[in-house]
């Protein structure tokens, strides 16, 4: 049976951090986290085709991204320079989450395209292999290649599967870009919270860490919480600047969209189980 060529339409799905606890800091001065990360049925687009020639193509612009640094031409590079593969692809990505949001649009897009590619230029890596190639470009982007709702500790990498039940959310847009570094590098950064159980994780008292310093430097995402939460209780994503609230439904979650402030953007949101492509690879 001859391999397809053409994989359209793939969803690099959002996540939320549910709450995001840093715990301590390496030598090398990367962070130590815990965190719960939850799929979004809602995210960027891609689609690709298989090139014979050995190169890979970005098709379309990105605003403010060029081509040899977008991460999903990065992610296809390097996963013909670790296999091997001769093979090319044309990757149209279509954005649709914020960037700066940390709704990890850009760790996603690798994922996705780690995923789509592996299948088909038929390189064959595991599940375990790409989460390593993976994390090569984004301590994120192991977590989508993961591909369901987890416990998140370390850098990001060492992930346990989490059981959560289907909710839907509100996500909001400031419309500011949070740079990670900026907020990471921060002197008034909490880095010694102390560490959670994942058996503690439902009933436990959790919170972002980051959200302070980035309320203090970008008063947006401040007030974008505090007009959230008059419906229902809201937090920060990552490092920002998004902020998202559960709700009980999706007519609920639309109400609350339809009266966001103009100067920001809104949208409903469902969680997701599984990501879409995780039946392409193995383990």
């Amino acid at each position: 049976m001859a391999r397809p060529r053409t994989l359209g339409n793939c969803l690099a799905p959002a996540k939320l951090n549910l709450f995001l606890h840093v715990v301590g800091r390496r030598a090398d001065g990367y962070h130590l986290l815990q965190s719960a990360f939850r799929l979004l049925d809602w995210g960027d687009r891609l689609s690709f085709s298989v090139r014979d020639d050995g190169l890979v193509r970005r098709l379309g612009e990105v605003s403010g991204v060029a081509e040899a640094d977008d991460l999903v031409v990065r992610a296809a590079r390097l996963l013909q320079a670790s296999t091997g593969c001769t093979l090319g692809a044309d990757i149209t990505l279509t954005k649709h989450l914020p960037m700066g949001g940390g709704l990890g649009g850009g760790s996603s897009d690798a994922a996705t395209t780690l995923l789509a590619l592996n299948h088909l230029w038929g390189t064959g890596l595991g599940r375990e292999q790409l989460q390593t190639l993976g994390l090569r470009l984004g301590a994120d982007v192991p977590f989508f290649i993961f591909g369901r709702d987890a416990f998140v500790e370390g850098i990001g990498e060492r992930l346990q599967p989490l059981a959560l039940p289907p909710r839907w959310y509100v996500v909001l847009s400031p419309q500011v870009s949070v740079p990670t570094a900026e907020i990471f590098s921060s002197q008034d950064l909490t880095r010694n919270t102390e560490p959670l159980k994942i058996a503690d994780f439902a009933t436990g008292t959790t919170r972002n860490d980051l959200q302070a310093v980035a309320c203090r430097r970008y008063p947006e995402v401040a007030a974008a919480i505090d007009w959230l939460a008059q419906h229902a209780p809201a937090r920060m994503t990552g490092s920002g600047a998004c902020v998202f609230a559960q709700v009980g439904s999706a007519d609920e979650a639309q109400r609350i969209v339809a009266s966001c402030p103009p100067q920001w953007q809104a949208w409903p949101a469902r969680s997701l189980a599984q990501h879409p492509l995780a039946h392409l690879v193995e383990g």
